[in-house]
């Protein structure tokens, strides 16, 4: 069974570079702080545990009572992570958003609330992205070049980045870095 992503059209496509259309999509996030490594670690975690049951629907039961029960939602990719500080380097940042999308048979009724306060539920509306995919590892060299890469061909094609790059990865750690699929996106400025 194929992992589900997040649905875009992609409007531009120039070698590893694209510019996509989202559509809106919902996300289960956390934000904390550390060194990249440390927080995508915890950042996982949490998030992790509230997918994987630490959560909370109401259920109405025949007698009209309300009950509290769990749920487990399925894995998406990708994980994201953002920086909140630093725009030019995922080295410098120290505090973190990680999130996940959430599959697209929810809404934001029908999704079962985190039982951990840390991690927030919303929606983010459709939206445009410079997007750059790679394969390999993840070293903040290496994310700093990618993220380099897609400013400088963003630049030149006259498009206006509004918003901090994310992180995408879309596979296990146990995947060998040639066949990790990686990317950095940037936000558009919506026109």
């Amino acid at each position: 069974m194929a992992t589900e992503t997040p649905k875009y059209k992609v409007m531009q496509q120039d070698g590893d570079f694209e510019v996509r259309q989202y559509e809106p999509r919902i996300v289960a996030e956390v934000l904390v702080e550390g060194d990249m490594d440390a927080a995508t670690r915890e950042g996982f975690r949490k998030l992790a545990g509230y997918i994987f049951g630490d959560n909370h629907i109401k259920a109405a039961q025949p007698v009209t009572i309300s009950a509290e029960t769990s749920s487990k939602i399925a894995m998406t990719a990708p994980v994201s992570i953002e920086p909140m500080e630093d725009r030019k380097s995922f080295a410098t940042a120290r505090t973190w958003r990680v999130e996940f999308t959430m599959p697209n048979q929810y809404n934001l009724t029908t999704l079962p609330r985190p039982n951990n306060a840390s991690i927030s539920i919303r929606e983010i509306p459709s939206r445009r992205y410079a997007a750059v995919r790679y394969s390999g590892m993840n070293t903040e060299q290496r994310i700093n070049e990618e993220t380099q890469r897609l400013e400088d061909w963003a630049h030149k094609q006259g498009l206006s980045i509004s918003g901090m790059p994310e992180l995408a990865r879309y596979n296990p750690p146990w995947t060998l870095p040639m066949f990790r699929r990686n990317e950095i996106l940037f936000p558009l400025r919506q026109d």
